[in-house]
């Protein structure tokens, strides 16, 4: 391949491996000589600009970090002055320059934020500040709480200056290309945390020389045997592709020539890691992926791009379906070309790409692009803005952040970063362009439009014909929502249909909102349960105090709003409740725990050891037979857990384990529980016991009908039926009835939960 057709990287001590760096770089010895590499680049993209702010940021960094050295045995300047080369060669403004090079004096070295403000002002002070910050998360492929609560941090340093994160970027590059000098599992851990974090953001904010690069570091250091294999197959015929490329940009230089379109044409392989998720995903070798490379062509005009379409499809056969218009419809971080795929001169296919020099930009910089040195004396606020136009995908990003909880939010994150998504494009009745995930349905399209449009959605039109709203949306659909104001708002169902983030969360979001009290009544009563349970009094954890330290850890404005993350699952009782116990504890030398219960029971009944069996089927060990009843306000069956309680002239009543009326004993009443277990027969199911349960639905017309057809089948006899409706057409009911255990009651209670519109069902505890 000719010298001037091949694409490498700007730095001449990278290895690269059919243009790509594959190696760390051999950095600099003497940081002046980076430093003077750093200024021409600079000079090279803006050679009027003043660089008395970036000379000052490596003076005083230099005097810093004098004497901090690297786990490579280089001196420390050299790092920060590599992550200042690296946004240079993004083409970024001075101020986001000097801040990539002060980026670790605050942590690393005695110099102050104050003193950072003083020397270079607040604009470089809050960057440094911003990246600072982002230095101190800690990640954990594991822990879900880590992982959510250091992409919030993230996407907030985002809103609020969007070179924060190109400064993390650039940091994080160059730690990747050093990664060599860190231990194996240290160099798994970052190859790890790179591709679920840096990488995705990288891509989502378009800047794919930098994407691109971590990808291929990360693989390398995850997964090296499959890294260096693959490394070997594609350099294994280099030679052969080399010649074919050549071959192709040859021609279509001289189309191009002959055809008036002044273009620039070059080939490039696809970054290694791209090829290894196509080799993945289409489970095939190497050999059998045909667009390992792709031929660029970079014209002046979006009329030259199109013209530039038509010249090279009367060169060669296009491949049908393999063509995409992002001109017309942009990817979501502002990607503009036109892709099409073509069957070559010896019949094996390639892929070309056409966009203009702006667009090529907009590809390798992404959002960078919008922050390089401004000729023009705009503002900072002027560009910012302009920036943020650009990716609405953040603001949504931002709502995300502050309306879920962990679990969710990184659900909904990871869905939406997801790197190797296919979009669908379609069309609004007035021809308006809708991009989704490949995959979407008319509902992904309604919540596109709007929550409200969503929400009232009742059926769909696509290209004027009536379709299920499970349909597949495909490209170049004109799809018509249909809404009616009488309806009761979104099915629990589409949860399973849709494919985009952004109507789960819609949907989710409704749900949370219409079912708020009923989803604080259940997170008390969960909380409560799991408390007697654990034989734990839940009114000594629930302190003012200690709940406050719960609120600021999950991010929740209020108690209540705790309460209703719990009832609606975003929350697991046992965060709660540890978190809790953690607080009383340090106040408390005596932890309380079931072994301080157990001890109680052994005390009252040291003296009887022998275990009888009364009448009712109760095995109650360490007390002679006496009067024995269940407890009506839990209603115990066999397969509960259960405890026994000693009353005053009324026998033995039997509780469940999680009753309210167990968890709220006083001290000195708890010295009256008992062990107690159910007798072997007793499991198989031959006697009769009441149960109660409690249902959350949405009232309709048969609704009653349904829930008794589903006892009448099981013929289950009902005892009791209570129900309550709310103005939303909102209903619970509570139904007792008669069972032989646990085990039927479950059977019951899944059949139930099968009825539409029927939201959750729980045992009834009163």
């Amino acid at each position: 391949m000719a010298q001037n057709n091949i694409v490498g990287n700007p730095y001449q001590n990278l290895e690269i491996v059919d243009g790509h760096a594959v190696k760390a770089p051999e950095d600099y010895q003497d940081s002046d000589q980076l430093y003077d590499a750093l200024i021409a680049r600079i000079r090279k993209y803006h050679p009027s600009t003043d660089i008395s702010l970036i000379e000052k940021a490596y003076r005083i960094a230099k005097e810093a970090h004098e004497g901090q050295v690297r786990k490579s045995g280089e001196a420390y300047i050299i790092h920060p002055t590599w992550v200042g080369l690296i946004l240079a060669d993004l083409e970024l403004d001075k101020e986001t320059i000097a801040a990539g090079i002060l980026h670790d004096v605050v942590e690393d070295t005695v110099m102050t934020e104050e003193e950072i403000t003083e020397e270079f002002g607040s604009e470089v002070a809050l960057l440094v500040d911003g990246v600072t910050k982002l230095g101190q998360l800690s990640y954990s492929a594991d822990k879900l709480e880590v992982q959510a609560e250091n992409l919030r941090k993230m996407f907030l340093a985002m809103a609020k200056d969007i070179r924060v994160i190109l400064i993390k970027l650039a940091d994080r590059l160059h730690n990747m290309r050093t990664l060599q000098f860190m231990r194996p599992e240290k160099q798994k851990e970052k190859a790890r945390e790179t591709m679920d974090i840096y990488a995705p953001i990288a891509q989502r904010l378009g800047i794919s020389k930098i994407k691109t690069e971590l990808d291929d570091l990360a693989l390398k250091y995850s997964q090296p045997d499959v890294f260096y294999d693959l490394v070997n197959q594609i350099n294994a015929r280099k030679t052969e592709r080399e010649e074919f490329v050549q071959q192709i940009v040859e021609e279509v230089s001289t189309h191009m020539k002959n055809a008036n379109i002044k273009a620039e044409v070059y080939g490039r392989v696809k970054h290694f890691f791209s090829i290894y998720k196509k080799m993945v995903n289409q489970d095939k070798t190497v050999d059998q992926i045909y667009d390992l490379f792709a031929i660029r062509i970079i014209v002046d005009s979006v009329k030259d791009c199109y013209a530039a379409l038509g010249a090279i499809h009367e060169m060669y056969t296009p491949i049908p379906g393999r063509f995409k218009d992002y001109i017309a419809m942009p990817k979501p971080n502002m990607y503009q070309s036109l892709h099409t795929t073509l069957m070559g001169p010896a019949g094996q296919p390639f892929e070309i790409q056409i966009r203009t020099v702006e667009m090529h930009k907009t590809a390798e910089y992404g959002i960078a692009a919008h922050w390089k040195y401004k000729e023009s004396g705009g503002s900072e606020k002027s560009v910012a803005t302009r920036a943020e136009e650009k990716l609405s995908w953040l603001r949504q990003i931002l709502e995300w952040q502050q309306d879920t909880d962990n679990r969710e939010f990184l659900s909904l994150l990871k869905g939406d970063l997801d790197l190797f998504a296919e979009d669908v494009y379609c069309f609004t009745p007035n021809g308006d362009v809708k991009n989704l995930p490949n995959g979407s349905t008319p509902v992904d399209f309604a919540y596109a439009i709007h929550s409200a449009v969503g929400n009232k959605m009742v059926g769909a039109r696509v290209n004027g014909k009536l379709v299920p709203i499970d349909y597949k949306i495909q490209n170049g659909d004109r799809i018509e929502v249909l809404t009616s104001q009488n309806s009761k708002g979104p099915s629990r169902d589409w949860l399973n249909i849709v494919k985009s983030t952004q109507a789960r969360n819609k949907i989710n979001q409704w749900f949370k909102k219409e079912f708020k009290e009923e989803n604080i009544v259940r997170g008390k009563e969960m909380l409560a349960a799991y408390c007697r349970a654990k034989a734990l009094v839940l009114s000594d954890l629930t302190k003012p105090k200690y709940m406050q330290v719960v609120q600021q850890k999950y991010g929740f404005r209020d108690w209540e709003a705790v309460l209703a993350a719990l009832g609606h699952g975003g929350l697991k009782e046992g965060q709660i409740i540890n978190r809790l116990l953690e607080e009383y504890n340090k106040e408390h030398k005596e932890a309380i725990t079931d072994e301080t219960i157990l001890e109680k029971v052994s005390e009252a009944a040291k003296n009887k050891v022998h275990v009888t069996k009364s009448k009712s089927g109760i095995v109650v060990k360490g007390i002679d037979d006496m009067a024995v009843r269940f407890s009506r306000c839990c209603n115990p069956v066999p397969g509960d857990e259960i405890v026994g309680f000693v009353t005053r002239g009324r026998g033995m009543s039997i509780h469940r384990t999680d009753c309210v009326n167990i968890i709220h004993l006083s001290e000195s009443e708890r010295a009256r529980l008992i062990d107690a277990e159910w007798e072997q027969e007793e499991e198989k199911g031959t006697g009769q016991y009441m149960a109660e349960i409690r249902m959350y639905a949405m009232d309709r017309t048969g609704f009653l009908m349904e829930i008794s057809k589903v006892f009448t089948e099981n013929k289950i006899d009902v005892k009791s039926m209570n129900a309550r409706t709310s103005k939303q057409g909102k209903v619970t009911l509570e139904i007792g009835f008669i069972v032989h255990g646990r085990e039927e009651l479950a059977k019951v209670a899944e059949k139930l939960r099968q009825i539409d519109g029927v939201i959750d069902i729980e045992r009834a505890v009163s």
